[in-house]
Parts: structure tokens; C-alpha cells; sequence
């Protein structure tokens, strides 16, 4: 059994502290969530960025504010159970118009998609404004341009999109499968009660 060196340990200790205070000031500063790629070079270099951050979501776990991964990073957030009562003196962005809506599912579940391939789909038409909102608050954004004649755009989603929605990847969305009610099910759910 080896014995460390009391100040080592103590130096060591300071250095974790530091990590932790540099990396808690970052993620709190920052407006997008933050990848332990991008915390690395703040970090002294035997400092491991995943390991400072999984310690700094454990001491803000069941406070009022809690560090949680999304969106390929790491960000604070408002406690889930506590949101709800929030709502009540803070204003929550405008929700989006429907065709908005239904744009935004389609490029999440066909990305990357064309515009008339989003058309053919939704089976109306996508206004300009519609395309336009969506890119103004950063929620798709186009990825090249399909081989095609004409060269049409591809639109996809962006971090921002999986922040908003508070998913971590693409992966955690709801398969479509689970949005669709049965016919069946959906029958017996409705039916009247004798």
C-alpha cells in the first residue's frame, strides 16, 4: 500500500475545485449546451473533461437547477418537476403554428428532406414564411443540395432543435410508430360507456 504525499492530495484537491468552479462558470455563460470537447482546453490536462462534468451534474442533482446532457452536450436546466409551477411568472416562447409544426416533425423523422419532398408529404404546400420562421429561430437548417435537376435544398434539424424539445439525440425522439393510435385501440378508448 503506497502512501500519498499529504500535499499532493491537497494540490490535487485544489485542482478538482478549480476544474469544477471553471467548468460550472462555462456551462452557466453558455447559451447552447456544452460538449466536454469543448470544456477540455479550459481544464488543466489531468483534469478529464466527462469525468469534471458527470461530478458537477451529481452535486446539482435534486436542486432547483440541474445540469443535464442534451443535444450533445451538457446544459443547466430547470428542474422537470419544478417547471411546471415556473410557468406561472415566466413567460414560455410562443408556440408554433401548426404547419410549422408539422414541417418541423417531418424534417426530424425524413432529414435530410427537400421542400417538395416536405410538401408531398404533409400534402399542402410550404409557405415561404413557414421555411423562414423556422430558420429564424434555428430550428432546421439546409445540409447541401440533392444531386437532382434543379439542385434542390436538404433541410435538416439543428442542436437547437434538440435543446428546445430536450432531447439528446435524434435517437430519443418517438418512433413513429408509438404516435400512431390503432384504429382498434383508438375504438375502444372512445367508445360510449354503457
Amino acid at each position: 500500500m503506497s502512501e500519498t504525499d499529504p500535499e499532493t492530495e491537497i494540490l490535487a484537491a485544489a485542482d478538482r475545485t478549480d476544474a469544477l468552479r471553471l467548468a460550472e462558470a462555462f456551462l452557466f455563460a453558455a447559451a447552447e449546451p456544452v460538449s466536454a470537447r469543448a470544456l477540455a482546453p479550459l481544464l488543466p490536462p489531468d483534469q478529464e473533461p466527462q469525468a469534471v462534468l458527470a461530478e458537477l451534474a451529481g452535486r446539482y442533482a435534486g436542486r432547483g437547477v440541474e445540469l443535464v446532457e442534451m443535444a450533445g452536450g451538457w446544459q443547466f436546466r430547470t428542474a422537470a418537476d419544478l417547471a411546471p409551477r415556473l410557468r406561472r411568472v415566466i413567460s414560455v416562447p410562443r408556440r408554433l403554428p401548426r404547419a410549422a409544426m408539422e414541417t418541423l416533425a417531418i424534417v426530424a423523422y425524413h432529414q435530410p428532406v427537400t421542400r417538395a419532398e416536405i410538401e408531398a408529404i404533409r400534402g399542402a404546400a410550404l409557405a415561404q414564411a413557414t421555411l423562414d420562421a423556422l430558420l429564424e429561430l434555428g430550428l432546421v437548417e439546409p445540409k447541401g443540395r440533392r444531386e437532382t435537376p434543379g439542385r434542390p435544398t436538404l433541410w435538416a434539424t439543428t442542436p437547437v432543435f434538440l435543446s428546445r424539445f430536450g432531447l439528446g439525440t435524434l435517437g430519443d425522439l418517438p418512433r413513429r410508430e408509438d404516435l400512431l393510435i390503432e384504429p382498434a385501440v383508438a375504438q375502444a378508448e372512445f367508445a360510449p360507456q354503457a
